[in-house]
């Protein structure tokens, strides 16, 4: 074989004897939840939801009980919104800590939310 044949050979790809390739997309149960009541995020989801949502990560809701008054807020950071206030004593379902914030559903109300992890403790 001569180097232009070589060259030619390797420009045009190699016919196909197989079938035409399809595409396909996954399909499967999807839900538009609220986050306000429904615990999704792009992240992370209430393992509850896994049958209606799709999460890279879920988790598993554990107890917590506020130990002080706490503010229940949409965001992180301290400007966002707040969705109420729970009194001292009240369950708080933790899903993810992380920076100081718990992120989980205040189950007395419905509300998904992020409260200060300090004023929790975890229910034994």
């Amino acid at each position: 074989m001569k180097n232009s044949d070589i060259s030619s050979a390797l420009a045009t790809p190699p016919a196909s004897s197989g079938p035409a390739r399809k595409s396909f997309a996954l399909q499967g149960r999807r839900a538009s939840l609220d986050p306000r009541t429904h615990a999704v995020r792009p992240d992370l989801a209430d393992v509850r939801l896994a049958e209606y949502v799709f999460a890279p990560h879920y988790a598993a809701p554990l107890p917590y009980r506020t130990n002080a008054p706490v503010t229940l807020r949409e965001g992180r950071a301290m400007d966002s919104m707040v969705l109420a206030e729970l009194a001292a004593g009240e369950t708080f379902e933790v899903l993810e800590v992380a920076g100081g914030q718990a992120w989980g559903i205040a189950p007395v109300m419905g509300l998904v939310g992020y409260c200060d992890a300090g004023k929790l403790e975890q229910v034994q």
